[in-house]
């Protein structure tokens, strides 16, 4: 909760700050990384700083926070800082970089906003700043805390034990620990951060889903292949694709994300477009094998059924599990392929064009996983929640950039 003193600083110069916060995040990011480029080399996405995602990432998070501290001072979006503080976790960011932040940050507001950045309105952005901030460290802490290694050293090597091509575009790799050790566990619907040198020298991070359930002696990985276009081609997954291959070697991290299987035995909805499927394949693999009595709709869209990554795994999984319904929806779905069929233990409905959100049947009490592009989201949730599903129970996974109120 803001002071006394700085609340009435920040409800007053908000509107000036959100104004500018777009510049003042771009003067930002020229800052720190004029003063420390190997942030941008090894640690910061190229691609979304080239095509501008993290920058209104950061100015998107700034404003959203110091609204809702002074609209709504009783509340703190947990969801979204818990999102956040897994992120950073699984990339190593460690409590002294927030004070690197912190420098950079404000020098960049006084460059933009000059002479209104008196000592007072300094003063009330810095504590808007570290309210943030220490509820990072303190989530960050936590989990660094939970999965016993000290802050920051989340990264471990391991070998590539299997490759296997999905589609035309998403390949899937199964790891191993270099040493022989079993991977490890980690909780259904988790991601891992894959660092993986470049030609240029640079150690580029990125997320991936584990995409098969635990208890195994191995992860697997499912790798889209970002293509160009609009936007640039994507860096790491271009590499991926075209250089890691059986007993290739790879620095991965352990395993964090909250869009995780919710305890109890209420019934379940995996909800997901393109690869988005991919954390639904874990939940679903681990229902199949422990959660057997749970009511589970998996409902998935995508371009097409030979688009559609592991779209055999989520059939063989979906018939395993005795309470499990599958609804599939294909911009381009092929003859024969439309109308409804069994799985062995219930039904699978395949349908033309986008999901259809208000035709799901959606048990009482349900829990909603969502993980899909951003606009696939936005517009499943606003469906649920005019269904009158609860917000808080619609959990979503967002890959890239967390735009923050993007879906709230």
């Amino acid at each position: 909760m803001l002071s006394d003193q700085s609340a009435p600083v920040v409800r007053a110069t908000l509107p000036a700050v959100g104004a500018a916060i777009g510049e003042i995040a771009d003067r930002f990011y020229e800052r720190l990384f004029a003063d420390r480029p190997e942030l941008l080399r090894d640690l910061f996405n190229r691609g979304n700083q080239a095509n501008g995602e993290q920058r209104r990432a950061l100015a998107g998070s700034i404003a959203a926070f110091a609204t809702m501290l002074v609209q709504r001072p009783d509340e703190r979006p947990d969801a979204l800082l818990a999102r956040i503080a897994g992120k950073h976790a699984s990339l190593g960011v460690t409590s002294d970089q927030y004070k690197l932040v912190q420098r950079h940050l404000f020098g960049a507001i006084a460059e933009v906003l000059g002479d209104a950045v008196t000592p007072e309105v300094a003063d009330a952005w810095d504590e808007v700043y570290w309210l943030m901030a220490g509820a990072l460290i303190a989530r960050e802490a936590r989990l660094y805390q939970e999965a016993g290694v000290p802050e920051g050293e989340v990264w471990q090597r391991m070998v590539v034990e299997e490759r296997h091509q999905e589609t035309p575009d998403v390949v899937s790799f199964t790891l191993r620990h270099a040493d022989g050790r079993p991977a490890g566990a980690f909780r259904p619907g988790q991601y891992v951060s894959v660092q993986v040198p470049l030609p240029d020298g640079a150690r580029q991070i990125r997320q991936y889903s584990l995409s098969a359930a635990p208890g195994g002696s191995t992860w697997r990985i499912s790798v889209k292949r970002v293509r160009g276009g609009a936007a640039p081609e994507g860096e790491v997954s271009a590499w991926l694709h075209e250089h890691l291959r059986l007993g290739g070697e790879l620095s991965v991290s352990l395993p964090f994300g909250d869009l995780v299987l919710p305890p109890g035995d209420g019934p379940v909805a995996l909800v997901s477009a393109g690869i988005g499927g991919t954390p639904m394949l874990s939940v679903l693999g681990h229902l199949a094998e422990t959660g057997r009595d749970r009511e589970v709709l998996v409902a998935h869209a995508d371009r097409s059924p030979s688009d559609h990554a592991h779209r055999g795994d989520l059939l063989r999984l979906a018939a395993a599990h005795p309470r499990a319904a599958v609804r599939l929806w294909y911009e381009e779905p092929g003859e024969q392929e439309t109308g409804e069929r069994g799985t062995g233990s219930g039904p699978v409905a395949v349908a033309s064009g986008p999901m259809d959100a208000g035709a799901l049947e959606l048990p009482e009490g349900v829990t909603v996983l969502l993980c899909g592009p951003l606009p696939f989201m936005r517009a499943v949730r606003g469906d649920l929640l005019r269904r009158g599903v609860p917000a808080e129970r619609i959990q979503y996974e967002v890959f890239g950039p967390d735009l923050w109120l993007g879906l709230e």
